[in-house]
């Protein structure tokens, strides 16, 4: 059977996810121009929690799922491989349509008592269809996956781009210029901006469904290859499916607590810091009279800087993805030397990308979220210093994720969980310690970030030889460090001088900077620097 390469997975992979995130930027940013701060606020709380779900099925399901195909499919078990789809299709398309019903049921009391923001309850009841649909979805790619097969996978996140940015927009913009018509089918009391935000979020459910439909239709890869092979029980591949995937769905959901801790802590630490100083605030955050200022800004953070933080790990991550195949195969082989050739190689492939692209996010940040968001002046305001030290944690969100990926291909899922913990504890006590200082208010929920993954990241650079056996060299870092480094000086220092609009000042020293970045990530570089 013909399968793809490492190199070749992640980049199918990485083209689908960076085509995904432009259209998704695309989606958010003129969205974030027309909700605002308060409205991304409403947008955020569902959005919120979407993410942590999402992680648990895009990430847990598919890699359990993946990983037993992997393996399967390594000695020719198609026939277990076709059980395997079948068993968890059944077990999980139940999951979610319990958490389906769940979230519906929990919106209000959710979004009053959980996120203290209580004009979001229609945003996330919107949200809620997009878990059942998620479920389904992951199987699929799973399968795929697990066969070395990324296109499936790839095509879905496209069309699922597409048709979040059309219906999202769409309905959004619809609202927006339809009140009347769509406001008196809801509560009264419901306000146009968070109607709005509710539309938009329905835009995210809908392209969950359209992704389920392109998996459904198009199928899985074994049923084009007759049944060979070993053939387990259900019962037996249920629990072995169970056995990889609540550990992993764990360490996916505490990895995505960073979302719930800013859901559940940013607005009530922010209103104690408004509380302490309310004068602060007002000569700092011109707001209406009509306008919550905790939540405006909330809304701003997350809306303008997480949206743009996001950016680089949700591509570098398709390294991990891309890779778990062949160092499942090679660790079911007990094959350390390829295992050790493997986990460099994602290591070195993430660098490249992930440490220019954090280090420029870091001395850009102001101009950056000027370009992106023009209309919205006071939120690029409260989100430009946060996004400055996002940009640091950019590079070690980046890098553990894939690390992340190496231990639950080497059957140590627990690991992420362990490691993630104390990252979180350290994010936590950051947000609660931090934000409610008038004078660092939301900024201090990104020091806390980045204290999160820098704790995260270390800690899994000395539990990983201890738990697989596997030692593995760091010397792959200097390059992109080093030239990542000058990528950004010569940006941080050509901008101010380009005599051009700012619509042009900012993409001449993003190429200026990238041209000096692979100039000099050379290897003769780096040998006459040394």
């Amino acid at each position: 059977m013909r399968k793809q390469s490492f190199i070749k997975g992640s980049i199918i992979l990485i083209a689908s996810a960076v085509i995904a995130k432009a259209i998704g930027a695309i989606f958010k940013i003129p969205m974030t121009n027309m909700l605002g701060g308060t409205g991304m606020s409403c947008f955020s709380c569902a959005y919120g929690l979407f993410l942590p779900v999402y992680a648990v099925t895009a990430n847990g399901l598919t890699t359990a799922v993946a990983k037993l195909t992997a393996e399967n499919n390594a000695f020719g078990n198609y026939s277990n491989i076709k059980k395997i789809h079948r068993t968890s299709l059944l077990i999980f398309s139940a999951a979610g349509l319990i958490g389906s019903l769940l979230i519906a049921v929990l919106a209000v009391p959710f979004s009053e008592k959980g996120a203290a923001c209580p004009d979001a309850w229609l945003s996330v009841l919107m949200i809620s269809p997009s878990v059942l649909f998620g479920c389904i979805t992951a199987v699929y790619r799973g399968c795929c996956e697990g066969m070395s097969n990324m296109y499936p996978t790839a095509v879905s996140q496209v069309i699922e781009s597409l048709v979040r940015l059309c219906a999202g927009l769409g309905l959004c913009a619809y609202v927006l210029n339809n009140p009347q018509k769509v406001l008196c089918f809801l509560p009264q009391g419901t306000s146009v901006i968070s109607a709005a935000s509710a539309a938009a979020v329905l835009g995210i459910s809908l392209s969950t469904l359209a992704g389920t439909i392109f998996m459904y239709i198009r199928g899985i890869d074994c049923d084009k290859y007759p049944s060979s092979g070993k053939t387990d029980s259900s019962k037996t591949i249920a629990k072995n499916i169970f056995k990889i995937f609540i550990p992993v769905a764990i360490g996916s959901a505490v990895t995505n607590l960073t979302s719930i801790i800013d859901l559940g802590t940013i607005i009530r630490c922010l209103n104690k810091a408004v509380q302490r100083a309310p004068e602060y605030f007002r000569n700092n955050f011109p707001l209406s009279d009509t306008e919550n200022t905790a939540e405006f800004i909330y809304g701003s953070f997350t809306g303008l800087a997480i949206t743009i933080f996001n950016l680089i790990p949700s591509v570098t991550n398709m390294f991990g993805k891309g890779i778990l195949p062949g160092l499942s195969e090679s660790c079911a082989k007990n094959d350390k030397a390829s295992v050790k050739r493997l986990t460099e190689k994602v290591i070195s492939a993430t660098a490249f990308i992930a440490i220019p692209s954090g280090l420029g996010i870091c001395v850009l940040a102001k101009p950056i979220l000027k370009f992106l968001f023009p209309s919205r002046t006071a939120e690029c305001a409260v989100s430009a210093q946060s996004l400055s030290i996002l940009g640091i944690a950019v590079i070690f969100l980046s890098l553990s994720l894939p690390i992340f990926s190496c231990f639950q291909a080497a059957g140590k899922a627990d690991a992420p969980v362990k490691l993630t913990l104390a990252g979180v504890a350290a994010k936590l006590l950051g947000n609660l310690i931090l934000i409610p200082i008038p004078q660092i208010n939301i900024s201090g929920a990104a020091v806390s970030t980045l204290l999160c993954y820098f704790v995260i990241f270390i800690l899994s650079l000395i539990y990983y030889p201890k738990s697989t056996g596997v030692k593995i060299s760091l010397k792959c870092l200097v390059s992109p460090i080093v030239s990542g480094i000058l990528c950004a000086g010569t940006a941080w220092c050509i901008y101010p001088h380009i005599p051009l609009e700012n619509t042009l000042s900012l993409p001449i020293a993003i190429a200026a900077g990238g041209i000096v970045y692979l100039l000099t990530s050379s290897p003769e570089f780096l040998r006459r620097r040394c």
